[in-house]
């Protein structure tokens, strides 16, 4: 007999009206949300727990999604934070040594939904040519769809302009950090002989950015998005750092923004910001940022470091960006990407102040900008970080 197509689970609709149908898994349920595609070949449960994805469905253009189900160890933070995940083949059976769980169940644990079967180079170009578009994702066992209420839902969704998720995503309370990075075959380590205290401000951390601070010799103190200059200085750091986070620089900028200029205003810190990090420290110093057509999201993303002509692929994770035409006088762009010329990386041209927007504690990803952990510490070591070449 010949094969009965599968009635569809899980359809996902756009605000112009497009349908995608698909198989659902992971929880049932509905959600709306800003959709992007990611281009990383791995790291999917590392992209679903990064808290940068706040208020978006992912897309993932690699089509092998779920073989090496999901651990303990490769959550960014504790649980999940995308709203949801869209694959081209429906999610396998895990085969690797490290797998705890597949990766429908612990979706489902965590009330985020999948859909797979669709065709992910058709979305992918779709979002390509016309920007992210807000959707609604809905995953139903019995097939059973108000497609008029999932359209009217995506086209009612906000979107993330003017939307601070910084204080959704943060931490509650400051805490300490020192496990460090993961190596074979002992795992994560613990920090043994700290030589800068580092004060890390939570806009949204990935675990492993944490674990690289550590890894440099950083005793770290994580403080809350909201946290003041004085709950800063409090902790008498050698250097303060800012964190990955989600949503628009702009509003989080509402708090986090006088906080820095206190900082930079009152004290010689060495700074270091990664991700909407810098992006508060571009505002800061006085620059601007506006939202991108589609944003950065992948692990090959080339950005060419201006200063020495070396160039190095990175994972990226962005849908704002820092206008560098904006960039004041004693503020350099340092980086640029080689796909679009945004701006990737500044520096303050006479104190150790700099940050990047692209991920260089990788996970997923490459690991070519490590180095500026180190550059960090050496800015914290007192040593002229202006001339530090990569390591």
């Amino acid at each position: 007999m010949p094969d009965i197509p599968q009635r569809p689970t899980a359809c996902l609709a756009l605000a112009d009206g497009t349908l995608f149908y698909g198989r659902g898994f992971g929880a049932p349920g509905q959600t709306t949300a800003e959709l992007c595609f990611n281009t990383a070949m791995t790291g999917y449960q590392e992209i679903m727990t990064d808290p940068s994805y706040a208020g978006q469905v992912v897309t993932f253009t690699f089509p092998h999604v779920g073989n090496v189900g999901v651990n303990p160890e490769d959550d960014e933070t504790a649980d999940p934070v995308a709203a949801g995940m869209v694959v081209k083949w429906d999610p396998t059976e895990p085969s690797n040594w490290r797998a705890a769980e597949a990766l429908s169940p612990w979706l489902e644990r965590r009330g985020r939904i999948g859909i797979g079967g669709l065709d992910t180079r058709r979305l992918t170009r779709a979002i390509r040519q016309q920007g992210a578009p807000h959707v609604a994702l809905a995953h139903d066992p019995e097939g059973n769809f108000d497609i008029s209420a999932l359209v009217q839902a995506a086209r009612a969704f906000k979107g993330l302009v003017g939307v601070d998720l910084a204080r959704e995503v943060t931490c509650a309370q400051s805490y300490r950090w020192d496990e460090t990075r993961w190596s074979w075959p002992e795992g994560f380590g613990r920090l043994t002989a700290p030589r800068h205290k580092v004060v890390a401000v939570d806009y949204g951390a990935k675990r492993n950015i944490l674990r690289c601070l550590a890894s440099t010799g950083c005793d770290v103190t994580v403080l809350p998005a909201s946290a003041t200059a004085a709950d800063v200085l409090a902790q008498s750091p050698d250097g303060l750092f800012l964190s990955n986070g989600p949503g628009d620089p702009a509003a989080t900028g509402i708090y986090a923004v006088p906080m820095i200029r206190e900082i930079l205003n009152e004290t010689a810190l060495p700074i270091f910001g990664i991700c909407l990090g810098h992006q508060m420290l571009a505002r800061a110093l006085g620059a601007h940022t506006i939202k991108m057509n589609h944003g950065h999201h992948g692990a090959n993303h080339p950005v060419k470091d201006l200063e020495t002509g070396k160039v190095e692929i990175t994972s990226m994770n962005h849908g704002f960006t820092v206008d560098s035409q904006t960039l004041p006088e004693g503020v350099m762009q340092t980086h640029i990407s080689l796909f679009d010329g945004s701006n990737c990386g500044i520096r303050m041209t006479d104190r150790p102040v700099f940050s990047v927007q692209y991920h260089p504690e990788a996970s997923p990803g490459p690991q070519d900008s490590a180095y500026l952990f180190d550059r960090f510490a050496a800015a914290m070591a007192g040593r002229d970080v202006t001339a530090e070449q990569p390591i």
